[in-house]
Parts: structure tokens; sequence; C-alpha cells
């Protein structure tokens, strides 16, 4: 597992867009074009963009499906063990406060949050 550093927000800023950030790179789109469309979505649902049933539903829409990751350790199981777990493939990790996205088994966010406890995720298909 590589943590790479991963911001595309235009400002720079670090803080309340992770959601719009892992999308962006799930998606490989831009931080305007998500942040946009997850807007409308957000509009058409009464809620805010990065509510946790907005997002979702963006991501259902775009063929993603969601699972729950197994509370059978809640304090050991890390986001560095899921990507470990998930070498291959694209992921959207949820940990109730941050979102993440895996790619091949690497982490790309802002800053190193691999020690975050995962309590779902969402991946295509």
């Amino acid at each position: 597992m590589a943590f790479i550093h991963y911001n595309p927000n235009p400002h720079g800023e670090y803080v309340g867009d992770c959601v719009i950030r892992a999308i962006t790179k799930a998606l490989d789109k831009s931080w305007n074009e998500i942040y946009l469309a997850m807007a409308l979505v957000g509009y058409s649902m009464g809620d805010m963009p990065s509510s946790n049933r907005v997002w979702g539903q963006f991501l259902k829409d775009a063929g993603y499906r969601r699972y729950v990751i197994p509370n059978t350790c809640p304090d050991c199981y890390t986001i560095r063990a899921f990507c470990e777990d998930n070498p291959k493939g694209t992921y959207i990790v949820g940990t109730g406060t941050h979102c993440v996205c895996i790619k091949d088994g690497n982490l790309y966010d802002t800053w190193d949050s691999s020690d975050e406890t995962p309590l779902f995720y969402y991946m295509e298909g």
C-alpha cells in the first residue's frame, strides 16, 4: 500500500470536500464536474451534496454498489488493511466522518488516513 497525496480541489482546500475528492479520483473526472453533478443530486433530494445519502445515490446512479465492512474487529481493521486486502480495483471507502479513494491498493487522499477505520465502501458493479 502506498499513500499518494491527491488534492484536485481547484483552490487547494483540504477540509469539507473529501467525498468530492474521492469520487473525482474514482471516476477520473474534474472536481468542478463532480461537485456540480452532486449538487444537482443534492438539490433534487433536498439535501447537501456531502451527505451520505446524496453521494450514495450519486454513486448508485454511476453503477456503484455499497458494501458494509463486518464489525469483527472495529478497532483493528484499518484503511491500510483494506488496501492490502484489495490490491486490484477502485473503491470509495467511508469511515463515517471521512471518505477516500483506494485504487489498485493505493490510498489517494490529502493526508495519510491509512490508520482510520473503514465502515463501508462502494465499488463498481
